[in-house]
């Protein structure tokens, strides 16, 4: 998690969470992904991979004050991306949570420069319903209507 925190294309495309060493990164988990699971039932999850359990990123669903909705958040290690990784996490995280959590609508929000994440959103099947601000920056805002009902 400190890694990832700290890695330029985090940093550039979500945001800086001021997060240096060990200590401040057990902070940031026990405040944000442990707390929104005790809070919410969801959050952030580890994603490793299969075969050698090694972890290349995190996944999940989060609960921002600012969105109306949850929100599907994702980040991988540099070196892991563009491999499908990120894909099967996000369709993962969706077929198993929305049910789970009787959620019919799930939004997400990426940098317009961020073409990775715009085709991927767009892969997953969230379509674009217009632009808004966080965390001081211009994002793209998706939407994702689940035909679970």
């Amino acid at each position: 998690m400190l890694r990832l925190l700290n890695e330029e294309s985090f940093i550039l495309n979500i945001t800086d969470k001021n997060v240096r060493n060990i200590t401040q990164a057990e902070k940031h988990l026990q405040e944000g992904p442990m707390a929104s699971y005790e809070k919410l039932g969801f959050g952030l999850c580890l994603v490793e991979l299969k075969t050698t359990k090694c972890p290349i990123g995190i996944c999940g669903l989060l609960k921002r004050e600012e969105l109306a909705h949850p929100d599907l958040g994702y980040a991988f290690l540099p070196e892991y991306c563009g491999k499908g990784y990120a894909l099967e996490a996000a369709n993962n995280m969706l077929k198993q949570q929305l049910p789970k959590h009787s959620l019919t609508t799930v939004l997400a929000i990426t940098s317009p420069d961020n073409h990775s994440s715009n085709r991927l959103l767009q892969k997953v099947g969230f379509k674009q319903t217009g632009m808004m601000e966080l965390y001081n920056s211009q994002n793209n805002l998706y939407e994702y209507i689940s035909n679970i009902r």
